[in-house]
């Protein structure tokens, strides 16, 4: 039996946003961003234990990989240095796209915080999810940091070609959106349970595993890379780094690129449901 989501908010049901223009509704998202932005740079130990694990993951999928290929120059048609520059690229952009905090509204609903939210003249979706890419956009200076040492420690290798340059960049923007969909969908599942920390942790290794993020899709047994292949999570890392290192490539990477705007559709239109749903949850203090 889980307990309902409670609020200081002044009526059972939270009003709908009025329309603002938009102009407006942009400078709103982007405060949100902005304090969620400075709030990741004041938990800087937790931050900076977060670059020191990335470094330490880099340095053992490393060693994992050159003890596999034991010593061999290719396996399966790849070669070991494209292996571990696979290894470093999707451990530094998951850093980025999925950061140690997914979303910040279990947090919210538990302290009662939801309720000035829902008194905010834009949408609570939306300031959750501008909040979340705030937070991740802290990534982005100590990425600049911590990249030559990653490639000290890991492998680098150039985009295979100018298509995969011009590519890349638009299939990172893409896993960034469809990993942030997925924490805002897992965040709202505090509005029934209140806590979310079992469902993050399982939500993690899953994610993690089925992205590609350890070992890419090329690798896996026929019936889990097809698994995978139907998840959204591979859009989240395999995804990008494929198209970087001409693994996709031809009119794979409009398709890849497709692939990934289809599910940052499924994904908007299956929270603005939840959300829909979440609204009646939200009742006034002792109502």
């Amino acid at each position: 039996m889980t307990a309902p989501t409670t609020a200081d908010a002044s009526a059972k049901t939270a009003p709908a946003p009025t329309r603002q223009p938009l102009g407006t509704l942009l400078r709103a998202h982007l405060a949100c961003a902005r304090m969620e932005f400075r709030a990741a740079l004041t938990y800087r130990t937790a931050y900076l234990s977060s670059f020191a694990m990335m470094l330490l993951q880099i340095w053992l999928l490393t060693v994992v990989w050159k003890a596999l290929y034991d010593g061999r120059a290719e396996v399966d048609g790849l070669g070991l240095t494209t292996m571990t520059a696979y290894a470093t690229l999707t451990t530094l952009q998951y850093q980025l796209v999925s950061p140690w905090r997914s979303s910040p509204i279990d947090q919210r609903v538990r302290e009662g915080k939801v309720a000035v939210d829902l008194l905010r003249p834009v949408g609570f979706p939306g300031q959750m999810l501008a909040g979340q890419l705030g937070w991740a956009s802290a990534a982005v200076p100590v990425l600049l940091v911590a990249l030559p040492f990653a490639l000290l420690i890991g492998a680098g290798q150039a985009p295979a070609s100018t298509a995969a340059a011009l590519a890349y960049p638009v299939a990172l923007l893409g896993a960034l959106l469809v990993n942030q969909l997925l924490g805002l969908l897992l965040g709202m599942v505090s509005f029934w349970t209140l806590e979310v920390s079992g469902a993050l942790m399982t939500y993690r290794f899953v994610a993690q595993f089925f992205s590609g993020a350890l070992v890419p899709l090329w690798f896996m047994p026929g019936p889990v890379r097809a698994a995978a292949e139907w998840l959204p999570f591979q859009a989240t890392a395999y995804t990008p780094a494929a198209v970087y290192l001409g693994q996709v490539e031809g009119l794979g990477v409009p398709a890849a690129l497709g692939v990934q705007l289809a599910w940052i559709a499924a994904l908007g239109a299956l929270a603005a449901f939840v959300w829909s749903r979440a609204r009646r949850r939200v009742m006034s203090q002792g109502g």
